[in-house]
Parts: structure tokens; sequence; C-alpha cells
């Protein structure tokens, strides 16, 4: 992202405020983050809940219409694909990390609700990004969140971190997956 130069800080103010509200409503139509961002950040009734809501729809929606066809074990890495690129746009548009793990465990709360029984196809790639997903929640929740805030999400986190263990891919991960959320004693 681009750095404004002081000489466009010095433009900027010289313009009226009709001229910025034209320019700040163009951006807008041209990028639908920057709207969804100016809506967050000015609109009283969009809350982090709001932004949750939207995104936890869409994140339905993926995978409700990305998971079909003859290859279920590839629209499914997709769309988890999707979806973890979802997440971080609600994050961007927040900056709120706690929504980026509550939206993470949404979907891992999903998958594994609908989807286990395609763990233990030939192909790993699903296994193994929502393995990524689990490990990545459980590193955010470790780095980002107060102490007292972990046992909140250490039940589902453990459950879903047990249940990757149990599978026979597990042991063929390229990278190490936690085995549980660790408390500080």
């Amino acid at each position: 992202m681009p750095v404004p130069s002081a000489d466009f800080k010095r433009a900027l103010k010289q313009l009226s405020e009709k001229e910025k509200e034209a320019l700040l409503l163009r951006a807008a139509r041209r990028d639908a983050e920057l709207y969804d961002t100016l809506c967050f950040e000015l609109l009283p009734d969009v809350d982090a809940a709001t932004v949750y809501e939207q995104a936890s729809d869409q994140i339905h929606e993926l995978f409700a219409v990305g998971a079909t066809g003859r290859l279920l074990n590839r629209s499914l890495t997709k769309a988890l694909s999707k979806t973890v690129k979802e997440v971080a746009r609600a994050r961007r548009i927040t900056k709120d990390k706690r929504l980026e793990i509550d939206l993470n465990l949404y979907a891992l709360r999903h998958i594994f609700e609908n989807y286990t029984g395609q763990f233990e196809s030939p192909y790993a790639g699903f296994f193994t990004a929502t393995a990524r997903l689990a490990a990545r929640t459980t590193q955010l929740v470790q780095k980002n969140l107060h102490e007292d805030l972990w046992l909140e999400y250490k039940a589902d986190l453990d459950d879903f971190l047990t249940q990757l263990h149990a599978r026979s891919k597990s042991r063929s991960l390229k990278f190490e997956l936690p085995r549980e959320l660790e408390l500080p004693d």
C-alpha cells in the first residue's frame, strides 16, 4: 500500500468538503473492502457483531455452494481457502483479532459437523488445510488474547485438535500440529 506523501496530504487539505465527499464516494464505489471499512467506522448500526454475522453467512454459503461436484475434496479445499480469505477480510475491516478467532472457530465447527468424512479421502488437501486452520487458530488464541480468555476457547480447540490427531494423516503433516491449547500455570 502506498504511503501518502506530504504533497498529497497538503492537496487533500485544500479540497473543499464537497470535493472530499465526491472523492471518498468514488473511492468507496471502486473498492468493496474500503466501503465495508467505512461503513464499520462511520455507521452506528454496523458493529463487530454485524460483520461477524455477514462473514459467517458468507462462510456458510461458501461451503454450501462450493462443496459440490465430482471432486468433493478439491471443492472443500477451495471453499476453505476462500473462507480463510473472508476471515482475513473481516479482520482487516474491524481490526479485531478476537473476531478473527471466532470466525475461524465457526468455520472449524462447520467442517467438523459436516465434512469429517472427507478427511479419509486419498487426497490430503482438505485435511491439511483444516489442520493448518486449527493450528493457526490455536496460535492466535495464545498470541493475541489475554490468558483469562483462553478458557473460553480451550474446549473447542482441544476437541478439534484431538479429532485431527486421531486421523492417520496427522502423522504425515509437514508441520507440527499442537496437541492442545496449553494454559499457563
